[in-house]
């Protein structure tokens, strides 16, 4: 509210700052206050929409004065806890706004008074540390400009005095209910991150290098799902993605070895091709660092470089900390890689009757809280209070009606997010829009009766928007609704007698609190009701064994929200996306990264499960609170511990084998260390079989591979040898198991898959 605050539970700013600095890290305090990240309403309340005259993120008072307060208050938390570096702490870089530049050019003059003006209050909070601007491509003095995007490396900021300091690399990207799911491979994030490094990168930071959960109603978009995942190196769940952590943690190390000329040393950019080149850093102590690449997204290269030749894969670049060894190349991965699946449990509960339910009203559940004859936008009338608004209207049907060879139409349109359509307390249909275009409209056959029906709809958002100009004024919600194929002609009822209520009975009596367990709303069942609208579950469950993390099943429900020990988990929609080519058993890194080049998914619910975490059960006694729109099966709601399962690794003899512990400049590249696989199960887990095994030129990816024309044929019992029965284990290319080389002349991998348990 209008200066009030909340920073308790795990909204506790201050705490999640002290965590950081327990772990010895450095913080980026991104203040915003616009943060858009796919939150809702980009993070801004919705009450600031409602005060008289507010415009966001222009040259606007009232904007400007919240935007102040919100910013010094946040400063002011941190100064207090000593936490800016310029007082010793950890902070050391501050921002404010966020990706303006896409935006400021559709505010015209107000546009560039707002950045300017947000830039110098910034830096009048005195915090002793820089004040950055991403994607801002006209900054006050002493404000630094930085780079969101797949690939910064040809990033210049304004001023040459200026470090180049990359903001966002999107590792991943967001989901949106009803599409599939993209992925960015793990050599491409390398090959991004090495070139921003070779190009004079100095700051570079994951946007996200930890997904998340969109709890509650936060999610924004709209459309944007519960889970906010994003393909990234650790995952929603908060286990780590192999090979993605592992390959990024491996380029860190590299880059890392490169540190002093990198900082001290003078660059050179050096032709080795067409599209090969080498970026090469000396320095006074004779240090020398190259970083060789080749940008050609189809064909591999062997290129010449201080009178030796290195092989190049394409669209990769390798690493040289003495500009002799090749310690890293982006496109050779050599971590394994880990299978994690989501293994169910039962929904058990305590007692026999554990069910209980209240369904909806539908329609006006109480007094209507207005009535217009006209459509009133969602947004503006519901102030996002709630998802859900009814709209309830009657119309009289002619007795001699239905008339022959008549069938009627209901068209509804709406400029988002979607509706239920109820016909005489029948669900009669739903509708939505999509991540790309909100608006729908949708055309019901219906059966009317003669005399008096009722029309019913269940109009709702999904999550505001979050980015793009003006987008505070974007609405949402029904714009007309008629029936065609009348006697008569078409029948308008957009002007009708329209009854408004928002938000749900449930909600209101707030079924999904746990002081509203005994609520006298709800009624007992030994079965609960299978496939039925508007419904409200709750169940009494015991916690999931074990301390692997947990996810909520909800394949066999349609649409609604669900909490556990009344925290709210979010929204659940386990809607199907569509089946296209954009989703390939395996991904070709090769080339630029776009969000549809690397999906998976298709045909199958964008979001399955739903991430509860540990912290919200109870040793006993705990109650999940459903609500369903459209009807699904209780019954078939499932907990599933997130478990990884098996590791695979696919390492070939050409793959740099050096150790980045221990490198150092005197290593000899004339007796070159075996290439190595590295398997490791999780902790407590042990290696319990090998699935699969091949020395030669195996092919595939894990769960998939298969032996190619050339295979040894003790691959399987020199892996089970060194492998089976322990937690992990090394299997070097040139073990003297493998004796004779099954296949001269050719390059050689070694693949395996094994199972852990």
């Amino acid at each position: 509210a209008p200066g009030k605050y909340y920073f308790e539970d795990r909204f506790d700013l201050v705490q999640f700052a002290r965590v950081v600095k327990d772990a010895g890290l450095y913080l980026m305090l991104r203040i915003g206050p616009f943060v858009a990240a796919e939150w809702n309403f980009g993070g801004v309340p919705a009450w600031l929409h409602y005060i008289p005259g507010t415009v966001f993120r222009t040259n606007n008072e009232p904007f400007k004065s919240h935007m102040k307060s919100f910013t010094t208050k946040i400063v002011d938390m941190m100064k207090k806890e000593r936490f800016f570096a310029s007082q010793g702490g950890h902070i050391i870089l501050a921002q404010i706004e966020n990706e303006y530049g896409y935006y400021q050019q559709a505010y015209g003059a107000g546009g560039k008074a707002y950045a300017m003006w947000a830039g110098s209050m910034a830096l009048a909070q005195n915090t002793g540390v820089p004040w950055i601007m991403c994607q801002q491509y006209d900054v006050p003095d002493h404000v630094i400009n930085t780079c969101n995007s797949f690939y910064c490396d040809q990033f210049k900021p304004n001023l040459p005095t200026q470090p180049k300091i990359w903001t966002e690399n999107w590792p991943g990207w967001f989901q949106t209910f009803g599409e599939s799911n993209p992925h960015r491979p793990p050599e491409d994030v390398a090959f991004s991150v090495a070139r921003f490094f070779g190009k004079g990168g100095s700051v570079q930071n994951y946007y996200v290098y930890h997904g998340g959960t969109n709890f509650d109603r936060t999610a924004g978009g709209p459309f944007i799902t519960t889970s906010y995942d994003y393909d990234a190196p650790i995952d929603e769940y908060g286990l780590k993605r192999f090979p993605k952590w592992a390959h990024l943690k491996e380029l860190h190390k590299s880059i890392k070895l490169c540190e002093h000329s990198l900082l001290f040393g003078n660059s050179t950019l050096l032709s080795l091709g067409p599209q090969q080149e080498a970026d090469v850093y000396t320095d006074h102590s004779g240090g020398c660092v190259a970083f060789l690449a080749n940008i050609d997204s189809e064909k591999d290269k062997v290129v010449t470089f201080r009178n030796r030749q290195y092989d190049l894969p394409a669209w990769s670049v390798s690493i040289l900390p003495d500009c002799k060894n090749v310690v890293f190349n982006t496109a050779k991965v050599r971590s394994q890689t880990l299978m994690v699946d989501m293994v169910p449990e039962t929904l058990q509960a305590s007692k026999p009757d554990q069910w209980s339910i209240f369904t909806e009203r539908i329609g006006i559940w109480d007094k209507n809280d207005f009535v217009r004859n006209e459509f009133v936008d969602h947004i503006n009338t519901t102030k996002d209070s709630t998802d859900y608004l009814w709209h309830t209207t009657s119309f009289d049907v002619d007795r001699n009606y239905p008339a022959s060879g008549n069938h009627p139409i209901l068209n509804i349109g709406s400029k988002g997010h979607a509706v239920h359509a109820f016909l005489n307390n029948m669900l009669i249909g739903s509708a939505y829009g999509n991540g790309s275009e909100s608006s729908f409209s949708v055309q019901m056959p219906i059966n009317l009766k003669a005399g008096k029906n009722e029309i019913a709809l269940l109009s709702m958002t999904v999550g505001l928007k979050s980015a793009g100009p003006y987008y505070e004024w974007v609405g949402a919600g029904l714009t007309s609704v008629n029936i065609s194929g009348m006697q008569n002609g078409t029948m308008d009822l957009s002007s009708n007698n329209w009854a408004y209520k928002i938000g749900l009975e449930g909600e209101h009596y707030r079924l999904f609190k746990p002081d509203q367990g005994n609520n006298q709303r709800w009624r007992p069942q030994s079965e609960p009701p299978k496939h039925q609208p508007l419904t409200w579950y709750k169940v009494n469950v015991d916690v999931p064994q074990g301390d692997d993390p947990v996810g909520l099943d909800m394949q066999s429900m349609g649409k609604g929200l669900v909490w556990l020990n009344g925290n709210a988990i979010g929204r659940y929609w386990p809607r199907t996306s569509p089946t296209d080519d954009r989703c390939t058993p395996s991904c070709d890194y090769r080339g630029k990264f776009s969000p549809n080049k690397c999906r998976a998914g298709c045909g199958k619910p964008t979001q399955r499960w739903y991430h509860v975490p540990r912290s919200w059960f109870h040793p006993s006694g705990n109650t999940l609170v459903v609500f369903e729109e459209q009807g699904g099966d209780p019954t078939k709601i499932t907990f599933s511990r997130r478990v990884a399962t098996s590791v695979c690794s696919f390492v070939s003899e050409n793959y740099p084998s050096i150790d980045l512990e221990s490198w150092d400049k005197s290593i000899s590249d004339e007796n070159p260390l075996a290439a190595k696989v590295q398997l490791s199960c999780p902790k407590g887990k042990n290696i319990s079989s090998i699935k699969f095994a091949s020395f030669g030129d195996p092919s595939g990816t894990c769960r998939s591979y298969q032996q190619g024309s050339c295979h040894h044929p003790d691959s399987l019992s020199v892996v089970e040898k060194a492998c089976l029965n322990i937690n992990s284990c090394t299997v070097s290319l040139s073990d003297e198991g493998f004796g004779e080389d099954p296949c001269p002349g050719v390059t050689k991998t070694l693949a395996i898959e094994a199972d852990c348990s």
